[in-house]
């Protein structure tokens, strides 16, 4: 047995380290946290000081097992989690769970998984820094008492199944309170003037008016004036300019760029960036420092001297704008500079580039540019045209890298102009102006979320990712589309001395792939804001985060931090379940024709809906769900009435009834025992008999076998995995090697028969008669399997010794075939799948 256990959170970060160590290393994997705050109940002592009541997870159970038996054996153990606060936790829980000697325990951290950093590691071991887990843990208690107490409260006063978060709530306060001045903004139109002009040498020069109208009559004065003017270059301004490289990447700014450059979202890039870590290629991925250290700078040199010369290489140190970063870290940069690529997958190559470009960017020297500004005058009235241009004199850092932009309406003055002297006269091809409108506020995308939530102090590195995946996962905010609306513009143009007028039509508003709030999302967050204004508070949250960063530095005790705020907000939430009402979002939209009675729109017990008639009235109120694409807060009238239309029965076809419908996957269309999905672009409440028949015809051909094996039909589809084919009860994937439209009887038994193959290897023991088998699964682990009952185990369990009651015992009873005992195990067993 090896002499020193070395324990990681990761496998692959496990595997990439053990290359590193001699045999006198082991290095296992605690696969994250091993312990949390118990599933049930607060797990939290309010009485005692607010000490939490940790518990090992059902998943981690074997893993903690392992880790006690390498441990007791090892004449030294090695913590060698991660460097910030939920690694400092893993350590410190690991100590206390595994009964650790102090004497024979040693922290170490490492910004980098290189074999340098490790060995370095290795000779610099510290103890775990309790402050730092005081701060972790703090941060799990308010959160837990604040999702603890809150949640019910929206059980009961909206809807149930709701929960909130201190952080999450925020996020969504900020996607809510942004949707609200997109639909309360009023557009102003201003005239704005845009003249073609060509130049002695006959070449062309664009230029804007440095004036706009704010009417149309003063736009049309202005053209008029112009009619028979001459023109010339009034003034002609040369200037050098530089530009600096951005800063080396953190955590958020690597997920606003990711966004930006490569379309990934937040929960994408960490996910990446993890794999480039754990693999070697990249620093630490959650970090606020922009720091570089002395030996990447000088790496950074060495490469830009080597790629493109003496001239490009200049040393920047940059400094925080946020006075909360921890400066000891390092930002995000490669391990290996001569590394300009990996053998990796696309998406680990991709934002491999990208960081491996913004780092020695860093470090190059700035673009030296002429910008060019020139004024144009016209002899008949005092307004001055203006273009702009620049030209790269030097490219510096831009040869590597340019960071995106969000906004994007900045101005393009980067065209290149043609040469024109002063006084030189210039003759005018077209003036044209056009009404243009302002634009409301942009919607957050995942990028610019956590760009806001940065300025305004509100979470943390690791806190991103998960928070924006929390709200969208929880049905309060999606990332969606919205279809854009004609509206006209008017159009002055003035050519050849002669105006004409003209109205255009343009489509405003559209937007894609921005978070959006949903109508329970709205309500949550308006009950939230009028009875729990503080928690919801920025700068309230802010300050909470500041306090973490005190506790993180001995400055502050934890549980003080925590009194101070559970007081006033425990009497805050039970006055609230007493007294507030019951929050609906309700709307009224009007009244209903046929029966006379108000028709409202509202969320209910099951989402949102409408409603007519009063629940006190005799007569009991008429409920039907809104369509998926339909919104309590925009629904009219006229589209709530004709929900009252479904079921719809559209005529008989082929013996059986079509009927219209909306279930709680969409709409659909009903054909003996099929349901039809009808596609998302089209209205339930406008599909024809018809187009029911064809959509229906579509389903019966596409649900057609293609072929028979062994006596039983197969069938093909396309799932969200891609192509398959369906025999028996098995989906089996089609690669891509087949033509899947043209499918032979021999592709489809190689098909089979490969998946039968893999079936019988994966069964490692089976007792028949019991109907018990276990199964192969990934990452070496198994699933012990009775019917619909799945329990997952270790890679470690014996399972070649297990025996009859050993294994009905992992089930959760002994009389596995009944009913009850089913049941209960297969609760426990996707409570224990949820966990993890």
């Amino acid at each position: 047995m090896s002499k020193n256990l070395v324990i990681v959170e990761s496998p692959a970060k496990a595997k990439t380290i053990q290359g590193f160590l001699g045999n006198d290393f082991i290095v296992e994997s605690s696969f994250g946290h091993v312990v949390d705050l118990p599933k049930k109940g607060m797990g939290i002592e309010i009485d005692n000081d607010f000490q939490p009541n940790y518990e090992v997870t059902p998943d981690k159970k074997e893993v903690v097992k392992k880790l006690k038996s390498l441990s007791d054996k090892a004449k030294v153990v090695w913590l060698a989690s991660d460097e910030d606060r939920e690694g400092e936790a893993i350590a410190w829980h690991l100590y206390n769970e595994l009964g650790l000697d102090k004497k024979e325990t040693k922290r170490i951290v490492f910004n980098e998984i290189t074999k340098k950093a490790i060995q370095h590691a290795i000779e610099n071991p510290r103890s775990i820094d309790i402050n730092l887990v005081n701060a972790q843990q703090a941060r799990r208690v308010l959160d837990r008492l604040v999702g603890f107490e809150m949640s019910p409260v929206l059980w009961r006063k909206i809807k149930p199944g709701l929960s909130a978060g201190r952080v999450q709530s925020v996020s969504v306060r900020l996607i809510v309170e942004r949707e609200k001045e997109i639909q309360d903004f009023q557009p102003v139109a201003t005239f704005c003037f845009v003249a073609t002009f060509r130049t002695e040498e006959n070449k062309t020069l664009p230029a804007s008016l440095t004036q706009e109208f704010d009417s149309f009559d003063q736009a049309k004065e202005f053209i008029e004036s112009c009619v028979g003017a001459s023109y010339s270059v009034k003034d002609l301004q040369k200037k050098p300019a530089k530009r600096s490289p951005s800063a080396p990447f953190t955590t958020s700014t690597l997920q606003q760029e990711a966004s930006r450059k490569l379309g990934f979202s937040v929960s994408r890039t960490m996910r990446v960036a993890q794999q480039l870590y754990e693999s070697g290629y990249i620093t630490y991925m959650r970090t606020d420092s922009v720091n570089l250290s002395e030996d990447a700078l000088s790496a950074i040199k060495k490469t830009i001297q080597t790629l493109f010369g003496e001239k490009y290489a200049y040393k920047r140190k940059y400094t925080n704008k946020n006075t909360s970063a921890q400066e000891a870290h390092e930002a995000i940069r490669p391990t290996n500079f001569e590394n300009q690529t990996i053998q990796a997958d696309a998406s680990m190559k991709k934002l491999y580039d990208l960081i491996w470009k913004r780092t020695v960017a860093s470090q190059m020297a700035n673009a030296d540019l002429e910008r060019t500004i020139i004024d144009i005058e016209n002899s008949k009235n005092q307004q001055i045209f203006q273009a702009k241009g620049e030209i790269i004199v030097f490219d510096g850092f831009l040869k590597v890298y340019q960071e995106s932009l969000d906004d994007e309406d900045i101005e393009d003055d980067k065209s290149i102009l043609p040469k024109v002297s002063k006084g030189e006269k210039l003759d005018v091809s077209i003036i044209q102006g056009q009404e243009k409108f302002t634009r409301a506020p942009a919607r957050y995308t995942e990028a610019s979320l956590v760009k806001k939530l940065e300025e305004l102090g509100i979470g943390r590195p690791s806190t991103y990712a998960p928070t924006i995946s929390t709200i969208q996962n929880r049905g309060y905010v999606e990332v969606g589309e919205i279809e854009g609306k004609n509206r006209n513009y008017r159009v002055i143009q003035l050519e050849n001395d002669t105006i004409t007028t003209e109205v255009k039509t343009e489509v405003y508003g559209a937007d894609r792939r921005k978070l959006i709030p949903t109508d329970i999302g709205i309500v949550v967050n308006d009950f939230l804001v009028d009875y729990f204004s503080k928690v919801l508070d920025y700068d309230f949250t802010a300050h909470v985060e500041e306090s973490f960063d005190k506790i993180a530095e001995g400055k502050q005790q934890w549980t003080k931090m925590i009194e101070q705020f559970y007081q006033k907000f425990h009497t805050q939430v039970e006055d609230v379940k007493e007294n507030a009402d019951r929050a609906t979002g309700e709307r009224e939209l009007g009244i209903d024709p046929v029966s006379g009675k108000k028709v409202y729109a509202r969320i209910g017990r099951f989402g949102p809906m409408i409603q007519i008639g009063e629940a006190e009235d005799e007569e009991k109120p008429k409920f039907a769900s809104l369509l998926k694409t339909q919104s309590i807060h925009q629904v009219t009238l006229e589209e709530a009435l004709k929900l009252f239309e479904l079921p719809k029965k559209l005529g008989n076809y082929k013996g059986y009834d079509l009927e219209v419908n909306i279930g709680r996957f969409g709409p659909y269309v009903k054909f003996d025992s099929k349901y039809v999905s009808i596609p998302k672009e089209e209205d339930p409440m406008d599909i024809t008999f018809e187009r029911a028949a064809e959509l229906v015809e579509e389903k019966l051909q596409a649900d057609a076998p293609i072929a028979q094996y062994e006596g039983q039909d197969v069938t093909k589809g396309v799932g969200r995995f891609g192509p398959f084919i369906k025999w028996q009860e098995w989906f089996i994937n089609v690669p891509k090697k087949y033509d899947f439209d043209h499918l032979s009887q021999a592709d489809i038994e190689e098909l089979i028969e490969a998946k039968k193959q893999k079936e019988s290897e994966r069964v490692v023991r089976e007792w028949v008669e019991e109907e018990i088998r276990i199964e192969k699964a990934r990452w070496g682990r198994f699933n012990l399997i009775h019917g619909k009952i799945k329990v997952e185990l270790s890679k470690d369990t014996p399972v070649a010794e297990l025996t009859l009651d050993e294994v009905k015992k992992l089930l959760g009873s002994d009389k596995t075939k009944t009913k009850t005992a089913a049941k209960k195990t297969k609760t426990t067993t996707q409570k224990s799948i949820k966990k993890k």
